[in-house]
């Protein structure tokens, strides 16, 4: 190793490793992607039976398959939960007994929420089905369609986010966002029947608002104008920056739309339009028509 001796040496400077060095104050491991993938696949056998899971369930086994991927989430997502909070605690005197009860305290609590996840999930299938005339089916777009992935994985983080979890459900978005290009905060809210056609590019930002009924296509963008800064010259996170999009409201593909501005119940947006100011209820914003003189 002789040769890499002046490599090892200079990696090691602390100065060279200062914003990209972790180490926990009580070396509790980090969050776990590949157990936080195995969490989201067992609930999505939960909140999609037989179509994701063990495909052989019958309404007489139902109980049994439920409970057995419940059983195993209770335990992983607990010690995930923790992890998170370990990995941004800064206390010296945190009392770790509190947080890995508090951890599966907030554990229960988003299990019991999983019905009511599973009802608006079954509203977003069917904005997806009666949304496309490509699909042949709701089981279709649970199976193909990247808007019912992310949009899965956004209502689970999101619910989480709600709880107080931290780091988690950041890492559960992006898991989706990899795969389907579909960028969604866990801090969006987001209405009923939701569907993002095609989806590819779409990025909704921490604080949008999005009504029911509401349908997206593909690159479209609902993100900050701006970013206010303190008189330090730092970022101000936290504050109301992003788009409210009411109900049954279409947006075309390719729309910018950036600030904290309102989009009326039942406007639609056409495709590339750039828009940093509220739009009434009912209007259509176009581009304007090409001079082909």
């Amino acid at each position: 190793m002789g040769f890499m001796d002046n490599v090892i040496d200079q990696l090691c400077i602390p100065s060279s490793y200062e914003g990209v060095y972790h180490s926990s104050k009580r070396h509790a491991p980090m969050p776990s992607v590949e157990t936080l993938s195995e969490i989201v696949s067992r609930l999505r056998a939960v909140l999609f039976p037989g179509y994701f899971g063990h495909a052989e369930i019958e309404p007489g086994t139902m109980r049994y398959h439920i409970g057995t991927n419940l059983d195993k989430i209770h335990r992983l997502l607990t010690e995930q939960i923790n992890r998170g909070h370990c990995f941004l605690c800064t206390l010296d005197d945190m009392d770790c007994d509190a947080c890995e009860q508090e951890a599966q305290d907030i554990c229960r609590r988003f299990i019991d929420s999983l019905p009511e996840l599973r009802r608006l999930l079954v509203t977003d299938v069917m904005a997806a089905f009666e949304g496309d005339p490509a699909a042949v089916g709701p089981g279709e777009t649970i199976f193909c369609y990247p808007s019912i992935t992310a949009v899965t994985n956004y209502r689970i983080a999101h619910q989480l986010q709600n709880l107080g979890v931290k780091l988690i459900p950041r890492i559960i978005t992006e898991m989706a966002h990899s795969v389907t290009g579909i960028d969604i905060h866990p801090g969006a809210t987001i209405g009923e029947h939701f569907f993002i056609d095609h989806g590819t590019g779409t990025v909704i930002g921490e604080t949008c608002i999005i009504g029911n009924n509401v349908r997206l296509y593909q690159g479209v963008t609902l993100g900050a104008k701006s970013f206010p800064k303190d008189e330090e010259g730092v970022l101000v996170k936290g504050i109301a920056r992003h788009p409210i999009v009411e109900d049954n409201v279409i947006i075309y593909s390719g729309a910018t739309i950036l600030g904290r501005v309102t989009i009326g119940k039942d406007a639609v947006i056409g495709g590339n339009v750039w828009l940093t100011r509220d739009v009434a209820p009912g209007s259509r914003v176009l581009q304007n028509p090409a001079d082909n003189h």
